[in-house]
């Protein structure tokens, strides 16, 4: 019985790993052959949704698998028995390979860094389930450092792969007014979409999983549940008047597709009218109002990006942005929030000339 069970479970994750990558909102499942045709990889990944990690990290994990398998593929060797050098030699591959997304005039541009350590993230994962199942003594990938006398694993102030941080783009006032020029277009559920995205500063799979319990129109608070979080932390947020008319009027038009109660953001269209709105619809949405504002780097994750910074300006505390933005540490928070150099620029040059009047008085008391 034990062992039925076991495979009862085994059988119930495989379903929901095919339900998530073929038919749910985030990948499909023909989209990563590498992946389909490696046992260990399906089961890992069935794990991961076991675990209740987040559907976008799953496929962010998909994502970079099939691309390490597709590599070994190339230099014909498994997984079993890539070596340090195997994995050296995908290091080079990734930082040479040219960014089809860094967008018109970007030409020679490569894999953002972001982007290098994540797919790095998901592949020493892997080997570590790898390891752990027995089919490897050790991870090729190792702990993510090296020296140049000892090579990978040692310990030293340097990372096999160097880490960059680099400030998040933000529209400035002329670009996010032209933003929300294109939005007035939109219907009425993107435009409350849109509205709560920053107001709340929501992330893509927060504000699509949102459900009508979640609202509190009377004191005008949202509430974000653990489960749709990168961070697994509820959090309480306000959103603003304004946003609270929209929500009162699409309120209206949602009870076109019905009166009960549930995901709050529904599927207009003919094939899946009265459906959640999937993750990709949102970005489309965002995608299209950026192409019209003429402002391509508009994404889901830029109002997120203004609010936390808009915040910083209006003097909270990084203690209280965290908070609001639901990170784990404020260091994260650092890398969200920016300040301009043109706001940097005048509060120096406020701080200077405060100074320069405190030592013109103190020269005028000790020498007039």
């Amino acid at each position: 019985m034990p062992g039925r069970s076991a495979r009862q479970s085994q059988g119930f994750a495989d379903a929901r790993l095919h339900s998530f990558l073929v038919f749910g909102d985030q990948v499909q499942w023909a989209r990563y052959p590498a992946v389909a045709e490696e046992p260990c990889a399906q089961a890992w990944l069935s794990l991961q949704l076991n675990l209740g990690l987040a559907p976008s990290t799953v496929a962010a994990y998909a994502r970079a698998l099939d691309d390490h398998l597709r590599f070994c593929r190339q230099i014909a060797v498994t997984t079993g028995a890539a070596s340090r050098a195997d994995i050296a030699a995908y290091l080079r591959d990734l930082t040479t390979r040219p960014n089809g997304r860094a967008g018109r005039g970007r030409s020679g541009a490569r894999l953002a860094n972001a982007t290098l350590q994540q797919r790095l993230t998901a592949v020493r994962l892997y080997y570590d389930y790898l390891v752990e199942e027995g089919l490897r003594s050790t991870n090729p990938v190792g702990r993510g450092r090296y020296t140049p006398g000892r090579n990978f694993g040692g310990a030293s102030d340097r990372g096999i792969l160097p880490r960059y941080h680099t400030l998040p783009w933000i529209p400035d006032d002329a670009q996010w007014r032209a933003i929300l020029e294109a939005a007035r277009a939109e219907p009425r559920r993107n435009r409350l979409m849109l509205a709560l995205a920053y107001d709340a500063a929501l992330r893509r799979e927060e504000l699509c999983r949102l459900e009508t319990s979640d609202v509190d129109p009377a004191a005008r608070l949202l509430r974000v549940r653990a489960e749709t979080t990168k961070t697994r932390r509820e959090r309480i947020v306000p959103y603003s008047e304004a946003t609270g008319e929209l929500y009162a009027a699409y309120l209206v038009e949602r009870r076109t597709f019905g009166r009960a109660r549930g995901p709050l953001f529904l599927s207009a269209s003919r094939r899946n009218r009265g459906q959640p709105i999937t993750l990709w619809t949102w970005s489309k949405v965002v995608a299209g109002i950026g192409r019209r504002a003429g402002v391509p780097n508009f994404s889901t994750h830029t109002p997120r990006h203004l609010c936390l910074t808009d915040l910083a300006r209006a003097g909270w505390g990084v203690h209280e942005i965290a908070q609001f933005a639901g990170h784990r540490n404020v260091q994260s928070t650092l890398l969200y929030i920016h300040v301009s150099g043109r706001e940097l620029a005048t509060k120096m040059e406020r701080g200077l000339a405060a100074i320069h009047a405190w030592r013109a008085e103190l020269a005028l008391e000790v020498l007039g």
